[in-house]
């Protein structure tokens, strides 16, 4: 059997890499189940505090595999793209909800369901010659992996559409300028830099980030008063949890704060 995903965990921090690099790591059913099922095991794990999404060989990820589609078990296109779509959106899912950091580590080609893919991710590093691609409109098709949802989120509506209609190359410098990306890294170097970069997130309480990531998350499908409610319940939540206690002492002792990496 194809071993489609890797994970790796050193000090708390959990890499998945995308392994089908003869395919540029592109997702058939098997490979978007099982990234599912691992995203969601890690969300549940005491043991792990962040992620990193990651692709092997040359490419981040090329989306959902197009010869697997069009060979689907004599289904028509259309069931075929259904059925790929509801497990990947699963996996989505799992990302937004996951109460840790997520890091995408683009370490080449992004496109398609890639492209969702990274863009799902809580924040981005992107090597200094990959490349993203939105991808879908010039293969006839629409875009699916909440990139529909994140992309206007990150760049603004009018740059979306001018995106989804010309499909050009976004470099790594684009992609910085236009607020895509986190932080462009060497060739090479962008596995290692998500590493860091979460460690410098989990200098702060991972309870607090929880709840942020949520909060913001949500916010756009709720109205203002909603959203105040909310934010009234999560800072009760955090400041009874052991870290905002901690925080709050810290700050009136004028002393350096000791968090825990509980949610």
């Amino acid at each position: 059997m194809e071993n489609t995903i890797k994970v790796e965990t050193t000090d708390g921090i959990a890499t998945i890499t995308l392994n089908r690099p003869p395919f540029m790591n592109a997702f058939h059913r098997e490979m978007t189940e099982t990234l599912g099922k691992i995203l969601f095991e890690l969300s549940a794990d005491p043991k792990v505090f962040g992620v990193i999404i990651t692709g092997a060989g040359k490419a981040f990820c090329a989306g959902g595999d197009l010869k697997w589609l069009s060979d689907c078990g004599g289904k028509s296109p259309g069931e075929s793209f259904r059925l790929l779509a509801t497990i990947f959106h699963q996996a989505i899912l799992e990302i937004r909800r996951m109460p840790k950091p997520v890091v995408a580590a683009i370490n080449g080609f992004a496109a398609g369901g890639g492209f969702s893919l990274a863009l799902s991710c809580d924040f981005r590093i992107m090597e200094a010659s990959a490349v993203l691609r939105q991808a879908y409109t010039s293969n006839g098709l629409s875009i699916d992996g909440g990139g529909s949802f994140s992309l206007p989120r990150l760049v603004g509506l009018a740059r979306s559409i001018e995106i989804a209609a010309l499909d050009q190359p976004i470099s790594s410098e684009k992609a910085l300028s236009w607020g895509l990306v986190t932080k462009v890294a060497e060739d090479g170097k962008a596995s290692q830099q998500a590493f860091e970069f979460i460690e410098e997130v989990l200098k702060r309480p991972l309870s607090s980030f929880s709840a942020s990531k949520k909060l913001l998350t949500d916010s756009f499908g709720t109205s203002l008063e909603v959203q105040l409610e909310r934010e009234k319940e999560f800072i009760s939540f955090c400041a009874d949890h052991p870290n905002g206690r901690e925080g709050v002492s810290a700050f009136l002792q004028k002393r350096l704060p000791r968090f825990t990496k509980t949610p």
